[in-house]
């Protein structure tokens, strides 16, 4: 499996458009550079166009997590959705996730971590950096273990 992050995420993308492409979802990449969105979607029943920002991991266990960031909390428009990558060379999977219910994952994983003693039992310090994942190594708030599973591969809830 490809290590360079860049090769990932481009891996990730492509995975995503083909399995849009393959249900006949009108899809395309977004500019480099776009905010917020890796995929744009446009319906060709007229419906509403759909954002998909796609994030993409080969770090697959009983636990799989994708890096996130402090502006995902905030991200929680109605018309954007997110594309956590599983990439393996035998099965990779997605799972497709409204941003109202990433934003609400990472903010409160992210507080549960910081309410955490570190490792020697010093307190966390404040970072930018954020995570979320198929099940956490700590109690998280209204989550638990494989609450990522009805997210995988639900293509249907774009249309919702």
């Amino acid at each position: 499996m490809a290590s360079d992050k860049t090769l990932i995420g481009a891996a990730g993308e492509h995975l995503v458009l083909s399995r849009l492409l393959e249900q006949g979802v009108l899809a395309s990449q977004a500019p480099r550079g776009t905010r917020k969105a890796d995929i744009l979607v446009n319906p060709l029943d007229g419906g509403r166009p759909i954002l998909i920002q796609v994030k993409s991991t080969t770090e697959i266990g009983t636990r799989i997590k994708w890096h996130m960031k402090e502006k995902h909390e905030a991200m929680v428009e109605k018309d954007l959705y997110y594309c956590f990558v599983a990439l393996s060379k035998e099965n990779s999977s997605i799972y497709v996730i409204p941003a109202k219910t990433v934003s609400k994952v990472v903010k409160s994983a992210y507080q549960a971590w910081l309410s955490k003693p570190g490792a020697k039992g010093q307190a966390h310090n404040e970072s930018g950096m954020r995570w979320i994942a198929t099940n956490y190594p700590f109690d998280v708030p209204g989550i638990k273990d494989g609450w990522m599973d009805k997210y995988l591969e639900n293509w249907e809830s774009l249309n919702d």
